[in-house]
């Protein structure tokens, strides 16, 4: 944990004209994500908070340093899932991630963390001592889609989002099935995250005359409903 690389990043909401015009771009000097299928895939995520929806209210505040954890599986799969903490302090973010089975994660979304300090991953033990110590649970479902795009020198990274979606209060996370609905009037959001340097032909890439920096969560965003 002391050799923490932390990125900066960017997120705009834009429009569709928006993404159009900046895809067209995008597509002339990066490189696709070897990941997605047809230039994007699906995202499920579901989010974890205590009963004081500590991780809203620090995102909603802005608080200079806050986390927050989550489980996430693409494309439909669950045959590989992430548990993953992100952090922010002073506008720049981390990651940290490990593995989780199937049967782990669904062992978690029951409440069931017997098994998790003996787990031999300190992400699998933070957790279990967060969920004990500070009522961390499941929250809610957040589906979204992703177009991303790869530009190798600054490891940068620009992703499209859209389609948010949001399960309510549901936390059957592994149910393809599981009903989600529009959260509320989600925008498209555009985000660029780099390391030490993001390159000229891509900051030029992603202009959005008259659009300024966000703060926007998705978690925050499917939170609307309660």
């Amino acid at each position: 944990m002391d050799d923490i690389r932390y990125r900066h990043e960017w997120k705009h909401e834009i429009s569709y004209a928006d993404l159009l015009a900046i895809r067209q771009r995008l597509r002339a000097v990066c490189e696709p994500d070897p990941h997605a299928k047809d230039g994007k895939y699906l995202i499920r995520s579901l989010y974890f908070d205590n009963l004081s929806d500590k991780a809203l209210r620090e995102k909603i505040d802005g608080v200079n340093l806050r986390e927050k954890f989550r489980i996430r599986y693409y494309n439909g799969d669950p045959s590989v899932i992430h548990l993953e903490k992100k952090s922010k302090r002073a506008g720049l973010g981390t990651k940290y991630s490990a593995n989780l089975t199937r049967e782990e994660a669904q062992r978690i979304v029951d409440g069931d963390t017997d098994w998790m300090l003996k787990s031999g991953r300190p992400l699998v033990q933070e957790l279990c001592c967060k969920m004990k110590y500070q009522g961390l649970r499941p929250r809610t479902i957040v589906d979204y889609t992703r177009e991303p795009f790869i530009f190798r020198p600054g490891n940068v990274r620009v992703t499209f989002d859209y389609d948010i979606r949001t399960g309510l209060s549901s936390t059957d996370f592994l149910n393809p099935d599981c009903p989600t609905v529009p959260a509320g009037d989600a925008p498209i959001l555009l985000e660029v995250k780099w390391d030490a340097f993001l390159p000229s032909i891509i900051r030029d890439a992603v202009q959005t005359p008259g659009r300024r920096v966000e703060a926007f969560s998705k978690y925050a965003q499917c939170r609307i409903y309660g």
